[in-house]
């Protein structure tokens, strides 16, 4: 009996270790390609046609972190990293005998335009602009630019993922932790999320759907906005009060940290349209929910 393949690129971050863990408890054998040892390494094209021919899936989550200052050189490493890495995998499966079936490409709710008047769907949504959204644009333009007749396609428009093991909830607790879990800037921006494990079913569910491709946003159906978020955060963690942030102070501590408050002040007001369509039924459907969850894991 063949042994069950999966490829996960870009798999050394909390998702794709989760997603690891998730395969293997399923009796997949699980090729990690990235830039560190000892996986698979990028330059390594023997070593990914070797793992991609007869695998069932493969999953890319390559890509730089943008939790950074957005200079020119991370710029150019955001970009770089991610259509790149897209381009060698699309050459790879075309050079593939047996190839997988489906190939799942990272790509990002942030795509959308800042939201506050209305959701964003897969067919009614407006694509914004501003560094992110090119970013986004470009990488699914490398990834549907491949004529794979072999391989479906899903670009996943993936929400903040919430998850025990990473992510945003180590900086979200130490806030609350610190007495500074009240809004950020105006508390009304929309927070749009998913639970890590919604994530992994959603895959699950686009393996068997034989007859899905295309685009598909990963996002909770209830997004919450961020004076909510911050609320059910304190109560979760047994925290009564916490200061709010104003968007100067924000603006002068993502620099001191390296990052940008476009992650915390962008109104992300993103539903899965076409997963409920379909038929997808969500884990976690409510924040509260998946806070209770993985709080718990965490305690």
């Amino acid at each position: 009996m063949m042994e069950k393949k999966v490829v996960i690129a870009g798999g050394t971050g909390f998702i794709g270790q989760y997603l690891k863990e998730k395969f293997t408890e399923d009796g997949y054998k699980v090729f990690i390609i990235s830039r560190r040892s000892p996986n698979i390494q990028w330059e390594d094209e023997p070593g990914i046609l070797k793992a991609l021919e007869d695998a069932e899936v493969l999953i890319n989550l390559a890509g730089k972190s943008v939790d950074c200052r957005y200079n020119e050189k991370n710029k150019r490493e955001i970009f770089r990293s991610r259509t790149q890495t897209t381009e060698i995998l699309g050459n790879a499966l075309l050079k593939c005998e047996n190839p997988p079936a489906l190939w799942l490409n990272s790509s990002t709710a942030t795509i959308y335009r800042h939201a506050e008047d209305r959701p964003m769907t897969e067919e009614g949504g407006e694509i914004g602009s501003g560094f992110s959204v090119e970013v986004a644009k470009e990488w699914e333009k490398y990834f549907f630019g491949f004529d794979l007749p072999k391989t479906r396609q899903a670009a996943l428009r993936i929400a903040i993922v919430l998850g025990p093991d990473g992510g945003v909830m180590g900086p979200f607790k130490n806030l609350v932790k610190f007495g500074l879990g009240g809004h950020q800037g105006p508390g009304n921006q929309k927070f749009s999320w998913i639970h890590i494990e919604d994530l992994h079913q959603i895959m699950l569910f686009l393996m068997e759907r034989e007859d899905l491709s295309g685009v598909f946003n990963c996002s909770a159906p209830n997004p919450v906005d961020n004076r909510k978020l911050m609320e059910l955060l304190r109560k979760n963690m047994n925290m009564k009060w916490g200061l709010p942030s104003p968007k100067w102070m924000l603006e002068m501590g993502a620099v001191f940290i390296k990052t940008e408050t476009e992650l915390i002040l962008k109104s992300r007001w993103v539903l899965p349209e076409r997963l409920l369509k379909e038929g997808y039924t969500f884990r976690y459907p409510q924040l509260n929910q998946a806070l209770e969850n993985i709080l718990q894991k965490n305690n």
